[in-house]
């Protein structure tokens, strides 16, 4: 018996949906298998982990204020690695929003109201985009590799995180700690739920999804996309410009990891300090993945990954695992959906050897 891999005449449909999902399961198993043998109750963390946010009513709110800047992070790129364009500094793009927001609201003082807070958010995606502007540029112009460029720049931002809020920005009633002064509450996002934390950055996190698919499934930009894409050469004859998609589709990631920064800032954190880089950025990429590319798939993956974000606080306590646990998960999850895509384009054949003939057989 023999294995085969037959290339299928279109990509399954099925294993596209299939594969995200047995991903988290088999990521689910190994981690009981995993736990088990270093003498932890390797069934106990799995559930804290991955069931008790989902099933304890009072960490739904947490779940879904991780799950907003990872969806809105993630949506944008998708579009991106949709046209083949890797954008692996989301996390820096969103520092950089972040920190855009905050100039504004430090620039109009406490006395700023909700057109201050919408200018924040504006600045908070120009910072984005502005920073994915560069490897954008050093692409177009010396066909410099995104990917290291992206990627670089985020420790850049790093950097420039830490001189604002340690010096310029730096709060001068926080004991000399780096942080900026915290928003006034009129510079601060609505709370959706009294008594909760979700606030209305939840709800743009919930709607740009069905912004995202309609923009990518009914508009010439997301023909254009998924053109470029798939059949470089056939974009070319078709009067796709590629210098054009690269510049649209990194414009976009940035200033989608710009507005989450700046929702983030405005909603949840309401200051800024060195601890501002969350790994947000680049647990979206997962979730860009794990959601197949699809805005629907972003949305659905956002909270599965936030989930896991939650459950490792609460097995931090139950069962006392470390806490990087959750980003193991994260990225075993990332291994098998890209491991499983061969399934999606092959089919596998088992194939039985034939006998030897009884010439061969004596021979």
């Amino acid at each position: 018996m023999r294995i085969k891999l037959e290339k299928r005449p279109a990509p399954s449909t099925f294993m596209l949906i299939a594969t995200p999902i047995a991903s988290v399961l088999l990521t689910m198993l190994i981690g009981v298998i995993v736990f088990d043998a270093i003498g932890i109750e390797g069934e106990r963390a799995v559930i804290d982990i991955f069931l008790t946010p989902i099933l304890a009513s009072y960490k739904w709110q947490d779940v879904a204020v991780k799950a907003a800047p990872l969806i809105i992070i993630a949506l944008g790129l998708s579009i991106g690695n949709r046209a083949q364009i890797w954008n692996i500094g989301a996390e820096g793009q969103y520092v950089l929003g972040a920190l855009f927001a905050a100039g504004v609201g430090i620039a109009a003082g406490p006395t700023g109201g909700p057109f201050t807070l919408i200018l924040m958010i504006l600045a908070g995606i120009v910072g984005g985009a502005a920073w994915a502007a560069i490897p954008a540029f050093l692409k177009t112009r010396w066909d410099v590799n995104e990917i290291l460029t992206s990627l670089m720049l985020t420790y850049v931002s790093f950097q420039v995180l830490g001189y604002l809020v340690g010096g310029p920005w730096k709060d001068p009633n926080g004991r000399n700690f780096p942080a900026t002064a915290p928003l006034p509450e009129s510079l601060t996002l609505p709370i959706l739920f009294p008594g909760t934390t979700v606030h209305l950055g939840v709800a743009i996190a919930l709607i740009l999804p069905f912004v995202f698919w309609v923009l990518m499934s009914k508009s010439v930009f997301g023909f254009q996309i998924r053109v470029v894409g798939s059949a470089p050469h056939a974009a070319r004859h078709g009067g796709f410009d590629a210098k054009q998609t690269i510049w649209m589709a990194l414009l976009i990631g940035g200033g989608m990891a710009g507005l989450a920064g700046a929702l983030e800032f405005t909603g949840s954190l309401k200051a800024i300090n060195l601890g501002f880089p969350s790994g947000y950025g680049f647990t979206a990429i997962i979730v860009a993945f794990l959601g197949r590319l699809n805005p629907i798939g972003c949305l659905i993956a956002g909270f599965v990954l936030a989930v896991t974000y939650v459950g490792g606080q609460v097995a931090q306590t139950t069962v006392h695992i470390p806490n990087s646990t959750a980003g193991i998960f994260q990225a075993m999850m990332l291994f098998f959906i890209l491991a499983s895509d061969i399934l999606i384009r092959y089919r596998v054949r088992f194939i039985a050897k034939k006998p030897a003939n009884s010439t061969e057989a004596h021979t």
